[in-house]
This record gives structure tokens, sequence and C-alpha cells, in this order.
């Protein structure tokens, strides 16, 4: 029987035996939502810890809950495992590996090569693998049908191949991998009328497009769209502040126009995977074609730069009520890069404890989320308890991450110096709370009052 007519009827009947390689963010949450639909997934990671805690029905991502991984396990639809000779036994291989930047900022996909490198020796079946991690636009050919086809075998004939990028949100509690729309390029049609059948067995709108580079150039768009727009907001958020204008107040009153505007927020920083190292993976891939991307390193730049300007302006308010960084206590309030969730990845938060460290200054964290992370030298630093009666002492707090778990008003009602880069503290009045995007006045400059 043809090959790609045997795997259609497997993927019809759910019967195809699947893979996901790499159970992060990305691919549990996809692997738990393929076994609810019937099919029998083989989860592969090489942390063996993860798959322990998998087999024991413990899930270490907060979007997916211990009932779902033992509800999958119970059915017998999820099978965690380290051993990468399961693929001899898959139709479908998922691969959703990290994509790091490299140490000069350049793409490391070397954990795709290393899963091409398994896939190599033991695919049998002529599977259907789709990358799902986040690259530039060709690695799907360049790293995947390339490498495979200088075996003999052939896209389209002899094994199936797409690329549908990743669109995991962590903490988002309206989109998830099921009702978030898929897009999915093959690169011949037979590869993309099999991805769209797979994926839409499980997931409520495809989105098929014309090529893998399609594919892989929209996720790279989507987040430079984000990036571009974070840096231009943060860039009006200081020169509103040299203006002694509020940048807040601008957005929340542009924001009113029912067309033509998209609100964005100033912040210190950008986090995650996908907006620090997105738009680097396109401006690296670009300029091979001898085209530099003005707008995207330019945005990097002003984003990078926002943990600077934080401390900076923590120093500004240190100084006035005559202390200077060296020897303060500095309390940071959220490490995670967004609210409401224990995700580290490239956190701005990250970057500004270890400035405050090379100031000089007494750094500790707060974070009901993420408890605890290694800083540069390689010590583990942990989450302070919520103490507010101790807080008093500090000399300064600054808010990086606006979790909904704190009760702002007390906070404010410490007396301590808050720097609040997220307005987090909007319409609690008092003259110690500073914010990004806001002059320092000279009401501020005075003792902070205890008074709210």
């Amino acid at each position: 029987m043809d090959r790609s007519l045997a795997l259609q009827q497997k993927i019809e009947t759910r019967t195809a035996r699947v893979g996901v390689i790499g159970l992060g963010y990305v691919g549990l949450p996809l692997a738990i939502e393929m076994a609810n639909c019937g099919f029998t997934v083989f989860g592969i990671d090489l942390d063996l810890h993860k798959v322990e805690s998998l087999r024991k029905g413990v899930s270490y991502i907060r979007d997916v809950p211990d009932s779902l991984v033992e509800q999958s396990l119970a059915g017998g639809n999820l099978i965690p495992t380290t051993d990468y000779r399961v693929l001899k036994e898959l139709d479908a291989i998922s691969i959703c590996v990290p994509t790091p930047l490299s140490a000069n900022q350049d793409p490391d996909t070397s954990y795709i090569s290393q899963v091409v490198d398994q896939i190599k020796n033991y695919m049998e079946n002529g599977p259907l693998i789709t990358l799902e991690s986040t690259t530039y636009p060709g690695t799907t050919e360049e790293l995947i049908q390339w490498e495979l086809e200088k075996l003999g075998y052939r896209a389209g004939h002899d094994f199936f191949l797409c690329f549908s990028p990743e669109r995991v949100d962590p903490g988002n509690r309206k989109f998830h991998t099921k009702n978030t729309p898929k897009v999915i390029g093959g690169t011949t049609d037979k590869c993309l009328e099999l991805g769209v059948l797979l994926y839409s067995q499980f997931i409520d709108s495809i989105v098929p497009v014309s090529s893998t580079k399609v594919a892989e150039m929209s996720k790279l768009l989507e987040n430079t769209f984000r990036s571009v727009n974070i840096a231009f907001i943060n860039e009006m958020a200081l020169m509103c502040e040299k203006m002694g204008i509020d940048v807040w107040e601008v957005i929340k009153a542009s924001a009113t126009k029912p067309f033509g505007f998209m609100p964005f927020y100033p912040g210190p920083g950008i986090g995650g995977h996908c907006i620090p190292l997105d738009p680097m993976y396109l401006s690296w891939k670009a300029k091979g074609f001898r085209f530099y991307s003005k707008f995207i390193d330019l945005a990097q730049s002003i984003n990078n730069n926002m943990p600077d300007y934080v401390v900076h302006k923590a120093s500004t308010i240190l100084n006035t009520y005559s202390r200077s960084i060296r020897n303060s206590r500095v309390l940071l309030l959220g490490m995670a890069y967004k609210p409401d969730i224990d995700d580290l990845r490239e956190s701005p938060g990250l970057q500004v404890y270890e400035m405050f460290k090379e100031a000089g200054a007494l750094v500790d964290y707060y974070d009901p989320h993420a408890r605890s992370f290694v800083d540069k030298r390689g010590n583990v630093v942990r989450s302070i308890d919520m103490d507010p009666g101790k807080w008093r002492e500090y000399d300064c707090m600054v808010l990086l991450t606006n979790h909904s778990a704190f009760d702002y008003r007390e906070l404010a009602s410490l007396g301590v110096a808050i720097l609040d880069t997220r307005n987090a503290f909007d319409g609690i009045k008092a003259p110690h709370v500073y914010k990004l995007g806001a002059a320092v006045t000279p009401k501020q400059a005075k003792e902070p009052s205890m008074a709210i």
C-alpha cells in the first residue's frame, strides 16, 4: 500500500502511533492533546526527572494539571520515555525542542540536529515529521529534508515533512493548544495534506500555507511585530519622562480610538522564549541575503537596555532620599517574565537582579510563583517569604512583574519608596510610588509617607 494512504488511514482511525520530542512548555501540552483525542503518544525527553515526574502523574507545567496527565496515563495513551529507539514504531513525530541563541546571538539549532541524527538512526515507517521549534526560514528543509534525502529518502514519498510553529502563551486562560489556530506548511502537497489531517484531529482550526518557509516566517513576523512595538512604547515612555508626561495616561487615552491603534505597554524589558529570540533569528537569516533590518536591531537594542534604565531610575529615586545604590536594601517584586506564571526564561528581572548586585546593593526578591533561580555565578537564589512587616526595612522596592497575588495597596502602605515598572499601582495615590514612564516630580522627592 502507498505510504501516504496507509498513514492517512491510521490518522483517520487514530491508530497512528505518534511521538512528541521535547516535553517542555510546548511539547507536553501538545502530547496531552494528542493523547486526549485517542492517539498513543510517546513523549520523548532526555531529562529523566521530567519523564519520571510524568510517569507518576505529576505535571511540571502550570498550564497542564496533574489530572490530565493521570488521565492520559490511565488510558495508556501517554508513554513518557527517554529512549529514542521508540522512533522505530512511530507513524508521526513532532519536534518541540529548544532553539536558543548562542553567546554571539546567533541561532543555536543543535537540539534540532541532535533529534535529526536520532531519526536517521531509527526511522523505519516513513513517518510524518513536523518541526514546531521556532527558527529561521529554511530550517525545515536544510536541517531535516536535506539530511534525510542524503540517505536516499524522498520527501513526500518515503517520509513526510511539515513545519507548524508553536503558539504557546504560558498562563493564558483563554487560548491554549487546542483552540489556538495552527499554521502549517509542508515540503510537498502530500506532506501538507497529511500534516493538516493529523493536527486537525486535536486542534480546532488549522491554517495551511504554501510552504514550510512561509510557516517559519509567520512565527517570526508575529513576534518581531511585538518586539518592535514594545520597543517603540518603551522609547515613548522614556520620552514622556523627559517631558513630564505620564505615558500610561497617554496610552489609556489613545486606546479609546476604535480603529487604527493597538495599545502596547512599557516595562523593564522583554522576556519569554519568543520575543527576545525570534527577531534575532530573522535578522541573522536576512544578513545571509545581504539584507540588514534596522527595525529589528534598533528594537532589540532599546528593549535590551530597559533593565539598565530600571536600575538607573531606582538609583535616581534612592538619591532623592540621600541614599546610594551601594549598601541599599532593595526588594524586587516578581521575577517571572509575565504575570501569574513561574516562567523565568529570558526574564528581564534576572538582569535587573544582577545589575543591582554589581552596583553593590543588598538585593532580595519575592515571587509567589517563581520560587528560585540560578544566578550567573551558579548560586541558587530563593524567593524570600511574604512578610510585609519586615519589608518596611527595605530602602526601595521595584515592581517587575504585576502578579495578581500582590496586594498593591498594602505594599504602598509600607511607606517604602517603590518603582513601579508595570503601572500596577494605578489609582493608588502615594508620593513614594514612582512609575516607569512618568517623571519624578519635586513633590515626590520627599520622605515616604505612610498615609495612603
